[in-house]
């Protein structure tokens, strides 16, 4: 049966580099598929919709209306890859969402393969929010992004327990340079013809990481 995977890239906390990952994983999926389809679900946080905007659809999940929407989408086993870009704010009312509703199984039961990407950091909020997901998010289907620019050090213990991918700093004056609206990671690949250079290394090792985790989630397909 074949397998659509929808990638949650999540974290209670703003500031933390989810868009960038997401921003990342969306380019990686659309150069190797051809096609992708990201949702951002954010307010007032540097949005997908800003980096992507031909390819990004805006999603709410403030009320049933908006959460349908969303559920209706994500749930079809239609072949093209997702990836919901999940703000801050909405984090508490999007996992109580697909709790209440038995999300994860349906997805399962449907051919489709959730893989939550939670962006670790530090402080309390994240850390009650870990155990959270453990309860609903299968160990394989829960990855720990460690984005090393936020992360100054170790991971937390229980952080690091599971599965994690990790996204290297860059010097400041690099991420400045990603962080422009008219950036794209696959073009830069694309156009900077000396693979040396430092952020070409860059987005190669986490396109790889990437691909890496992609291979694991058809090994582990049900």
């Amino acid at each position: 049966m074949r397998q659509t995977p929808v990638y949650i890239v999540c974290s209670p906390r703003p500031l933390v580099g989810k868009t960038l990952v997401a921003r990342l994983l969306s380019e990686f999926l659309l150069l190797k598929n051809g096609t992708v389809i990201p949702f951002d679900v954010n307010l007032k946080e540097p949005s997908l919709l800003e980096y992507l905007p031909d390819i990004t659809e805006t999603a709410e999940v403030d009320d049933t209306f908006g959460k349908m929407a969303l559920m209706d989408r994500v749930i079809l086993n239609d072949g093209i890859a997702k990836v919901i870009d999940l703000g801050f704010h909405a984090f508490d009312e999007f996992f109580k969402m697909t709790e209440e509703i038995g999300f994860m199984k349906e997805a399962v039961r449907r051919g489709v393969s959730p893989i939550v990407l939670f962006v670790g950091d530090t402080d309390r909020v994240s850390m009650r929010s870990y155990p959270m997901l453990q309860r609903q998010v299968p160990p394989t289907a829960l990855v720990t992004v460690e984005n090393e620019y936020v992360v100054r050090g170790e991971l937390p213990e229980t952080l690091a327990a599971g599965r994690v991918l990790r996204i290297a700093a860059l010097p400041t004056f690099l991420k400045t340079y990603v962080d422009r609206l008219s950036f794209s990671f696959t073009d830069y690949l694309r156009s900077e013809k000396d693979s040396s250079t430092e952020l070409h290394q860059w987005i190669r090792r986490n396109y790889l990481s990437f691909r890496e985790l992609e291979l694991s989630l058809i090994l582990h397909a049900p």
